[in-house]
């Protein structure tokens, strides 16, 4: 299918001729990555969505394309992570490059036992049009295309919105309106809410290139090189541009394009993405032109070191200059208005922290909107949801904001600040920790929450309170391998580690359970034990210091809020009120 053609049918609803608005419990604002992802996790929980969207089409051009593992794992649970992995690049590693020559490279997973990779680069209306024709199989969402809010009003229990529709206007009500509709939202305007922050005084062109690259002639041994030179040991040759290595690569003043950076990602489709640093005097309008793209990207090409690069023919899919925030709302939860994604905080583009933040937001949102709405939690669970994710949006801007200034020095100093760091970084490891060519999107860690319990007892390890949980390979009931995060519930999940009076604790939570939330819990032991899962390489109990007796919770959105060497039914009940904001 053609995703970039593709129109969505405005359909009339049945609100359009009711005799007073209907009220419905929730609303979403914005059918992108975000919106789309919160109204499929709501529908799978059994809550009934209405999602609008001013447009009939999917998004335009490649825009987001790096979506993170942890973005990935929230997708295989909403039902689409195996397509969009199918499709998408599959990509580790990183390589620097400043001038003509490789600085270092990273690998941003380098250990064993993960499913899936550290980042895929998939155009983003890949990535909406598979999440639409998820939404599409959901009886739960009715999505309604060419729907426009024009209208938002506040009121104790609900909002009430005017919508326009190429039928005219019509007025609607929800007990909760989520604003997922980007970073000129409306619903913001709408009620007088703005964003603050940073303005960067550059600008970067985007370029999106189909490539086809000539073969060696017959019989032709070629070295596999880097791109502007450099034998790469241990690879085979390439002999066509989409079999060049899926990798990002990021130049600092190279010969093609001094004086500025350069970023590439391999898509699918033959499709490269390319981002040029322009400068803050170039011409938006004059850049995006076709006779000024063309020259820049053949400059790129004439510089590799590979044939197969340099003889390349292309063609220009699609092209954008952009200047960048980074920004957020002061608050995202506006008495029964919350706000996810781009409408609530913006970054720049380096890391690619924008549509992996925002479907982190939709996935914290989306079990606490339930919770209130179907099993009667306090309405303080929503204002967890703001606190978390304005922590998480402050921990991008930062990060977003020192790769900025790295990428971008704005003075002398600050120039050769950078260039001397990145001289150093061949040889010397300490250097390469300051090298920001956008520290890449990691989940937040968070550690401050009103929703974990401390913890009590001595770990090691990353899995605090707070932390997102870490996947792992095991083995089921059945003797089939498989992975630890396909295993967790859509509830709270509790690991417990097998030990010898582990079958009385199991049977003393599950019963602390009862009326508070529903619980799955996975016993899990050593090879060689007879418990029902099996740490089949030994990575749960390293990544999770998951010790004989020892339990870890996990909330629905698969962050750690508890755990204990030995856990009681009183320590669980108190843990599970605390994370539903009970306590």
């Amino acid at each position: 299918m053609d995703y970039q053609q593709l129109t969505f049918a405005y359909r009339r609803s049945a609100d359009q001729d009711a005799a007073a608005p209907k009220r419905h419990p929730v609303i979403v604002v914005g059918a992108g990555p975000v919106g789309l992802s919160l109204a499929i996790d709501l529908a799978q929980r059994g809550q009934r969505v209405v999602l609008l969207d001013n447009d009939d089409r999917l998004s335009t051009g490649s825009r987001a394309i790096c979506f993170a593992k942890r973005t990935l794992e929230i997708f295989d649970r909403l039902g689409v992570g195996e397509r969009m992995v199918d499709k998408g690049v599959s990509w580790n590693l990183g390589r620097v490059f400043f001038h003509e020559q490789q600085v270092y490279e990273f690998d941003l997973l380098p250990e064993h036992g993960h499913e899936r990779p550290a980042f895929i680069n998939l155009q983003q209306y890949y990535v909406e049009g598979y999440l639409a024709e998820r939404a599409a199989e959901l009886p739960l969402i009715e999505l309604r295309w060419k729907n426009k809010v024009a209208g938002v009003e506040q009121f104790a229990d609900h909002a009430r919105l005017t919508v326009e529709t190429p039928e005219g206007h019509y007025a609607i009500e929800a007990d909760y309106l989520i604003a997922c509709d980007g970073s000129r939202s409306a619903v913001r305007q709408l009620i007088g809410q703005e964003s603050h922050g940073r303005t960067f005084k550059d600008r970067f062109l985007i370029a999106d290139v189909r490539m086809a690259a000539a073969r060696p002639a017959p019989g032709r041994s070629q070295a596999a090189e880097s791109p502007l030179g450099g034998q790469r040991r241990g690879e085979a040759a390439s002999v066509g541009a989409d079999s060049l290595p899926a990798e990002r690569w990021f130049w600092f003043d190279p010969p093609f394009h001094p004086g500025q950076s350069v970023l590439l990602h391999r898509q699918p489709d033959g499709v490269w993405r390319i981002d040029f640093q322009l400068g803050w005097d170039a011409n938006p309008d004059e850049e995006k032109k076709p006779e000024h793209i063309i020259p820049r990207v053949k400059a790129l090409l004439a510089a590799s070191a590979n044939p197969a690069l340099r003889e390349a023919e292309f063609t220009l899919e699609w092209a954008s200059v952009y200047t960048f925030s980074c920004l957020r709302m002061d608050a995202f939860r506006h008495g029964r208005v919350l706000f996810a994604g781009d409408s609530a905080h913006g970054v720049s583009p380096f890391g690619a922290r924008g549509a992996n933040s925002g479907v982190q937001d939709a996935e914290n949102l989306a079990w606490k909107l339930a919770a209130v709405l179907q099993s009667g939690a306090p309405d303080a669970l929503l204002d967890s949801y703001a606190t978390e994710r304005e922590f998480a949006a402050d921990e991008n801007i930062l990060n977003s904001t020192r790769a900025t200034d790295f990428i971008t020095p704005k003075s002398e100093i600050s120039r050769v600040f950078r260039d001397a760091v990145l001289q150093l970084a061949r040889e010397h490891g300490f250097a390469r920790t300051l090298v920001n060519s956008g520290r890449l999107s990691v989940p937040a860690t968070l550690r401050d929450s009103a929703l974990n319990t401390p913890d009590r007892d001595v770990f090691a390890g990353r899995m605090v309170p707070g932390a997102p949980a870490v996947d792992a390979p095991l083995r089921g009931p059945d003797g089939h391998p498989g992975w630890l995060l396909r295993q967790l519930g859509d509830g709270f999940t509790l690991l417990l580690g097998d030990g010898p009076d582990t079958a009385r604790i199991a049977t003393e939570l599950r019963a602390a359970a009862v009326g508070l939330a529903p619980l799955k819990l996975l016993t899990i032991g050593a090879a060689g034990s007879d418990a029902p899962f099996i740490d089949s390489e030994g990575c749960i109990a390293q990544r999770y210091d998951l010790q004989p007796g020892t339990a870890v919770l996990l909330r629905p959105d698969q962050h750690v809020c508890a755990r204990w060497r030995r856990p009681d039914g009183d320590a669980l009940r108190a843990a599970l009120r605390r994370a539903l904001a009970s306590a």
